[in-house]
């Protein structure tokens, strides 16, 4: 499956794998109950204050259909190794839709 931008789905390449991240009504629920007020992680993210665990923990939580056998501590493995200037696309693509909505 690929990722939709009509959607909101932002597409991330974790070990060769292809993930779609969904920001649901769902996804970010879960997210907020883990990470706090979805305003305050904009924030932070927007000042270089947020930091690796929670933007796993977000990527996490907006997986749709994540493949057999990925666990989070994979995800955010794969997350460290293909480093910040892959994953900040995808978590502004993220941010924007969390701001915006669809």
């Amino acid at each position: 499956m690929s990722a939709n931008p009509a959607r909101g789905e932002a597409a991330l390449t974790v070990a060769g794998a292809a993930l779609t991240l969904r920001p649901s009504f769902a996804a970010l629920v879960a997210a907020e109950e883990e990470l706090g007020p979805l305003f305050e992680l904009v924030e932070r993210a927007g000042a270089g204050r947020l930091r690796l665990a929670e933007l796993v923990a977000l990527f996490w939580h907006c997986l749709h259909q994540p493949p057999p056998g990925l666990t989070r501590e994979r995800l955010g493995e794969g997350v460290a190794e293909a480093g910040l200037a892959a994953a900040t696309p995808v978590l502004n693509g993220l941010l924007i839709q969390i701001l915006r909505g669809r």
